[in-house]
């Protein structure tokens, strides 16, 4: 069966050869030499881009020999150029048609012939076609020292087709929407980067309103600017330039922004020497961008990364060598870690072979969740060039073995600067589509879940490789959506008489283990701030500011948690005599005044306010709920604020400036009348809880 498939495709193959290829001379165009003349001298303008020692420009060349072909369209190199221009550009999908036409024209018109009309039909997802064409190119590659380096290429090819029949045939339930012309122009844009809850972006443009309005000689687009847009009452604003100092008058790219948008990766070409700068946002407001330090900066290329959630690490993508084998390497993925005592990252590690392969690796992009990582790849199971994978950091260090997110999202050209919310819920890529309103746009995905009831025989859009959409009767799949296992605390922090915002520091605490994680800051001009918090873990949140009481707040996230977000404003109270602060970090057991070793963390700062004011008298204050006797209640929360008071003397502090009372349930934040009315046993039990708090009291200053 399989050689009379192979025959029946030879057979196709004699057939196209029929024709016969018409050269540019003036015998073949005899009442034409005007028109030739012409044409001959687009050829050769064409000829420049394309053999051009830089390298070559085929999007410049493509205009000159398309004119040419207008008067000619029966030549078979012209055609096979013209192919070569569009395999090459973004509209790769129309290449085929112009390798067809010349191996029809002239059989013999490239020894690579075979291979491109290969690449044509796998960029249209005709994936039979592709093999066979492949395999026909493979018989025929003459023998010689490349020989085995080209079967190689062909086979890699045959592997992608075979993944792209797989992941066809299951893909994922999807919708793929423009961002609409106040995120896109008629110019390209591409590299978006967002901020955790997908509230604001950047993204890279060349646009004619770039930074002193210079064209690159090279491409002939303007140089790349970045932009910014903001979500608001579920629209985009209009992109704005950034301007000064984020742009400059030669290539300025996005490459990473912070959970809570505070810090921005930039990538900066440096006369070829590809490097990442980071600028910083305060008082609302981007700082000059200044160069990574040199063990992320290298020698050689570093064209992509991103921040952990926490900030403490830093994924990157460099073509430096393996330090073991020596020499030119491929792009593969990096991190490398804060040292916080020499303010810089080192550290740096490679990456394992789960994840980074003999080919580039690129685009990286880590989840808020901090252990999801997508990232692009020309290995693994890719259906050609890029396609776009996740996999998630394991408790012991490993990595999960990658996952093609799958088609449509991928297709078998490359695919690339893909970016999640932190619900999990949407993403965003960038894409040449048919409904694009330039060369490339910036587009929204909707990752649907499953379906309260299955669907038959209905009408949906589906997604072709060439972008155009195409009406069909389709069966809906039931299809998972990958949970965010994550939460997000965001809000202001604004002082608590004026309601001006200030300047704060966040620790974020893992009570648990009584260490701090990461440390954030509220902007000064607007007062917000956004924290990511990553399911499995007891969070402390303690805010603190030059001459204001701490704040603190206690996060429990479960491992089998549903993304949520939480909005959590906060008011600053000055060091002022009758303020009350709740210190929503201390821990005991049921019907116990013993403290937990949770609590330390939050008895510190205590302990730190009492020594950097040393005449502050205070009272510490416990309280229950109504639940249970009243004496009892009276007595547990006495003899729980005294454990307080007994650690503060215990650090030090002057038995003389404390005092502690037990109020036990005379005092609730929520009355029994309010927690009656409300509907729900888990929104009840919440404000038996808060009812449940120590309390400290300023007496004197």
């Amino acid at each position: 069966m399989k050689k009379i498939i192979i025959s029946l495709f030879l057979v196709g193959f004699i057939g196209l050869a029929n024709a016969q290829s018409i050269d540019f001379t003036k015998e073949n165009f005899k009442e034409r030499k005007s028109e030739l003349k012409d044409a001959i001298k687009d050829i050769e303008m064409g000829d420049q881009f394309l053999f051009d020692q830089m390298g070559a420009k085929y999007s410049n060349a493509l205009p000159f020999y398309e004119k040419a072909n207008v008067f000619n369209p029966n030549n078979a190199e012209l055609n096979y150029k013209i192919g070569m221009c569009y395999v090459n550009g973004n509209m790769k999908f129309k290449s085929l048609e112009y390798f067809q036409k010349a191996y029809k024209l002239k059989s013999t018109v490239d020894p690579e012939i075979h291979y491109y009309i290969g690449r044509g039909h796998q960029l249209i997802q005709e994936w039979d076609k592709a093999i066979e064409s492949y395999e026909f190119h493979k018989k025929n590659i003459a023998p010689g020292k490349e020989q085995a380096e080209r079967i190689k290429i062909a086979d890699k090819r045959i592997q992608e087709c075979k993944s792209g029949k797989v992941l066809q045939e299951n893909q994922v339930r999807v919708w793929i929407d423009n961002m609409g012309s106040a995120v896109n122009s008629r110019f390209p844009e591409y590299g978006m980067i967002m901020n955790a809850d997908a509230t604001e972006i950047y993204f890279t443009s060349r646009r004619d309103n770039s930074t002193g309005g210079l064209m690159d000689e090279y491409s002939e687009g303007y140089f790349e600017d970045i932009y910014s847009s903001k979500l608001v009452n579920g629209q985009w604003t209009p992109a704005v330039n950034l301007g000064d100092p984020i742009n400059t008058k030669g290539h300025d790219a996005t490459v990473a922004l912070n959970s809570d948008g505070t810090k921005m990766l930039i990538y900066l070409d440096d006369k070829g020497d590809g490097n990442i700068y980071e600028s910083v946002r305060k008082q609302d407001k981007w700082s000059k961008p200044k160069k990574l330090n040199s063990e992320v900066c290298s020698e050689y290329h570093e064209s992509s990364a991103w921040y952990s959630s926490d900030n403490q690490r830093l994924y990157f993508v460099s073509n430096r060598p393996l330090e073991k084998k020596g020499g030119p390497k491929d792009q593969d993925i990096y991190v490398a870690t804060w040292n916080k005592e020499k303010s810089k990252w080192d550290n740096v590690t490679r990456l394992p072979e789960t994840i980074n392969t003999p080919y580039d690796e690129e685009g990286i992009f880590l989840h808020p969740d901090g252990k999801t990582l997508y990232f692009s790849s020309q290995g693994h199971n890719s259906m050609g060039g890029y396609d776009i994978f996740y996999s998630v950091l394991q408790e012991d260090g490993s990595w999960t073995k990658p996952v093609n997110i799958g088609a449509p999202i991928n297709t078998p050209d490359d695919d690339v600067f893909f970016v999640v919310a932190a619900s999990g819920k949407t993403g965003y890529l960038t894409s040449f589509r048919a409904d694009g309103l330039g060369e490339k746009d910036l587009y929204k995905i909707t990752f649907l879940g499953e379906e309260k009831k299955p669907v038959f025989n209905s009408e949906d859009v589906l997604l072709a490789s060439s972008g155009v959409p195409t009406s069909a009767k389709v069966i809906e799949q039931k299809v998972e959506v990958k949970r965010s296992e994550m939460s997000l605390l965001k809000g202001t922090i604004v002082d608590a008489k004026t309601n001006k915002p200030i300047l704060a520091s966040i620790e974020l605490i893992d009570n648990q283990k009584n260490t701090i994680i990461a440390e954030f800051e509220s902007d000064e001009a607007t007062g917000k701030y956004m924290v990511s918090l990553p399911a499995g873990k007891n969070y402390g949140i303690a805010v603190k500011s030059d001459g204001y009481l701490f704040h603190s707040e206690n996060f429990d996230i479960p491992r089998e948690n549903n993304y949520q977000e939480f909005v959590k404003n906060v008011e600053m109270k000055k060091v002022e005599v009758g303020e009350v602060i709740v210190l929503r970090n201390i821990f005991f057991d049921l019907n116990k005044f013993s403290l937990r070793p949770e609590s330390q963390n939050e008895l510190d700062r205590l302990t730190k306010l009492m020594t950097d004011n040393p005449t502050l008298r205070i009272q510490i204050g416990g309280h229950t709920d109504s639940r249970g006797s009243a004496a009892l209640n009276k007595e547990l929360s006495e003899n729980r604020a005294k454990a307080v008071v007994d650690y503060l003397v215990s650090k030090g502090i002057a038995k003389s400036r404390l005092e502690f009372a037990g109020y036990g349930k005379e005092k609730p934040i929520v009355t029994d009348a309010e927690i009656a009315k409300l509907k729900f046993e888990k929104a009840k039990e919440e404000a038996h809880q808060s009812n449940r708090r120590t309390e400290f009291k300023i007496v004197s200053k």
